[in-house]
């Protein structure tokens, strides 16, 4: 397979299966042992990871003795052969979280999962990507470094001091173009921006939604769904 490292494109890519996926596995280790299990991921608008695991988890337990733990996750393939589906591997660290902004966002994507997120037992963890390996085919593979994976800082701060009135407007004033980017029928609510995209929720139902290209600006996410809407 050809490999690229620092390609700008592919961190791109993998940020925008990353935001789109909700569900995904996670490899820990105890004493050495490999582990893995099912979790249902969300990304922060820095594109790290947000899980809300249980304390009684194993992968918890695990975490807790090393914060050191890997993510796969997929997108559907694009023939039979499951080998032919977009997939995903970051690896990286994480740690508890108590950030309420933090689990806002993770309840946005997941909002199922505000049934048990305030239980005892439960809590935010991060886990911060250091690298990652994108496949989107056959000989179609890139090794991710972290500043890869990670959008610019002063955009994901410009934005999200746009976020909330971005959200506002378009719940309030656009509706209907919600709907037709969705593509689904329903009331359709705008819940999350980032520079890569935006989610839409009807209910349970949550839809991700990509930028042709990665916004700078509140001007560039008007743009883009302007282009959606018109598009749908």
């Amino acid at each position: 397979m050809a490999l690229a490292t620092g390609n700008e494109d592919a961190g791109a890519a993998a940020r925008r299966l990353l935001r789109a996926v909700r569900v995904g596995s996670l490899a820990t280790s105890a004493q050495g042992r490999p582990f893995a299990s099912l979790v249902t991921p969300a990304a922060a608008a820095d594109a790290s990871v947000l899980l809300l695991l249980s304390d009684l988890a194993e992968h918890t337990r695990h975490l807790r003795d090393d914060p050191r733990c890997a993510l796969l996750v997929a997108g559907p393939a694009v023939e039979v052969n499951p080998q032919t589906a977009p997939r995903l591997t970051v690896t990286g660290t994480a740690i508890p979280d108590a950030d309420p902004a933090l689990k806002a966002r993770y309840l946005a994507i997941h909002p199922y999962a505000a049934l048990y997120a305030d239980f005892g037992d439960f809590r935010l963890w991060r886990m911060c990507p250091t690298g990652g390996r994108l496949v989107e085919g056959f000989a179609r593979a890139s090794h991710l470094r972290e500043a890869d994976l990670a959008p610019d800082l002063a955009t994901i701060a410009a934005l999200a001091g746009s976020e909330a009135s971005i959200i506002a407007h378009c719940n309030h004033d656009h509706p209907t173009a919600l709907a037709r980017i969705a593509g689904e029928s329903g009331e359709w609510r705008m819940v999350t921006v980032d520079v890569d995209g935006c989610d839409l929720a009807s209910g349970n139902r949550v839809v991700r939604v990509a930028w042709s290209t990665p916004a700078s600006s509140a001007a560039d996410v008007r743009r883009e769904l302007v282009r959606l809407a018109g598009t749908a």
